[in-house]
């Protein structure tokens, strides 16, 4: 059987260097390269979604891969795809880079410029690890396809435009439906979702931020477990602890939530961090609230040519929700979407805030009325992304939530304002 093997490489000369190589190969199958990080992790989960066997058994790592580094797109595939074999291909061919790319779950070490021998040799073990690997999964009733929990990021293109509201009745919609449900607190100066949920807490995201190897029990030491089921990593008590979560932190905390929960929802914040930016740029879906105002659609905007330019999140990859949206409103959101240049989420959110008052000065948003249509608005926004799962009730037209009093559409609608 070839060996299948993937090259990840954003040099032009290297691709064609690498790639000219791994052709003459014996029993060789190379597949077309992939130029950045996010391409990467794209195909691999799409490969993944269909079977375990569609996998290719090696990929090959470029040194400079990006725009996510290296030796973090290195560990990221081995939490995610652990059936595949990463091999790092580096000018630095030190001990000291060797012992960093194995404890980030690189399977071998090539040093350039590249040899045919050296090549040839470590591609074919780590293609008989991979395949060993996959023959161990197989041999199990449950066979774990490494595409991980999805994970959606909620920003907000201005302070106050309800990313925190959100990103919270997204969680509590997906747990509610049956799916293991994170969220995660990213606005580390001023993030507050313990407030809206009435939670006193000793640990913080800044406890996992030094840990280099977050194992499932140290990961379950720092989340708080809500009455309601979703698992809480909140932002520290003291803002300027923040700046302790580094990008590589946050991509470490992320992948080691996504590889224990279904459905990992992250609050930003409208500040962009380095942790933030982390957190968007490897989410399956972006999302950015907007209010439907001059002010908060210019910030919408700014955020997302940044995005761009920062190479964090292309414009056609983020989705605009329009919150507090009313049918009068000279702003609606076809208009938002083109003046962004991004999708727009076809639920809108509709201005009440009397409804959410009493359960936002009280603490106690996850107990907000189910006939609240802000409330029914976010949990069909949820079943619009994908982040529910569907009970028997619903197929039968009841369409209800487990632990939900109300019955809940999640039809895709289009377009509010229409």
């Amino acid at each position: 059987m070839p060996t299948r093997i993937l090259p990840a490489v954003g040099d032009v000369d290297a691709v064609r260097s690498i790639t000219t190589l791994l052709s003459q190969l014996p029993d060789a199958e190379p597949v077309p390269p992939v130029v950045d990080s996010t391409q990467l992790i794209d195909t691999l989960a799409r490969l993944a979604a269909e079977s375990i066997d569609e996998l290719p058994e090696v990929v090959v790592v470029h040194e400079r891969i990006g725009p996510v580094p290296a030796l973090e797109l290195i560990r990221e595939v081995a939490l995610r795809f652990p059936a595949v074999g990463v091999i790092l291909v580096t000018s630095d061919a030190s001990p000291g880079l060797f012992q960093a790319a194995m404890d980030y779950g690189a399977r071998g070490l090539i040093a350039l410029p590249l040899g045919y021998e050296e090549l040839a040799s470590r591609v074919q073990a780590v293609a008989q690890w991979s395949v060993g690997v996959r023959r161990h999964l197989g041999a199990g009733g449950d066979v774990f396809t490494g595409v991980g929990g999805t994970v959606v990021t909620v920003s907000g293109a201005k302070g106050g435009v309800g990313a925190t509201m959100t990103a919270i009745q997204l969680a509590l919609a997906a747990q509610a439906s049956g799916r293991s449900t994170a969220l995660l607190d990213m606005d580390l100066q001023t993030g507050d979702i313990a407030s809206y949920l009435d939670v006193q807490f000793r640990r913080s995201v800044v406890d996992l931020a030094a840990i280099t190897d977050i194992s499932p029990r140290v990961l379950a030491d720092a989340v708080f477990r809500h009455d309601t089921g979703v698992a809480l990593l909140l932002a520290p008590g003291d803002g300027e602890r923040g700046e302790e979560v580094t990008d590589r932190a946050a991509r470490q905390i992320v992948s080691a939530l996504r590889s224990r929960y279904e459905v990992v929802v992250v609050d930003c914040g409208a500040q962009l961090s380095g942790a933030g930016a982390a957190a968007v740029e490897m989410a399956d879906t972006a999302l950015l609230v907007t209010t439907p105002d001059v002010v908060a659609v210019r910030g919408a905007k700014r955020t997302v040519r940044m995005w761009d330019r920062l190479q964090i999140r292309k414009a056609e990859e983020t989705t605009v929700v329009v919150n507090r949206h009313t049918r009068g409103t000279e702003i609606q959101p076809p208009l938002i979407q083109k003046i962004t240049g991004t999708a727009i989420a076809g639920i809108a959110i509709p201005a009440n805030f009397k409804e959410l008052q009493g359960a936002v000065d009280a603490g106690r948003v996850h107990e907000l009325d189910s006939r609240s249509t802000v409330k029914q608005a976010l949990w069909g926004l949820a079943g619009e992304l994908g982040l529910v799962k569907a009970s028997e009730g619903a197929h039968r037209g009841g369409g209800r939530l487990r632990g939900d009093r109300g019955a809940v559409s999640f039809r895709r609608r289009r377009e509010l304002g229409r």
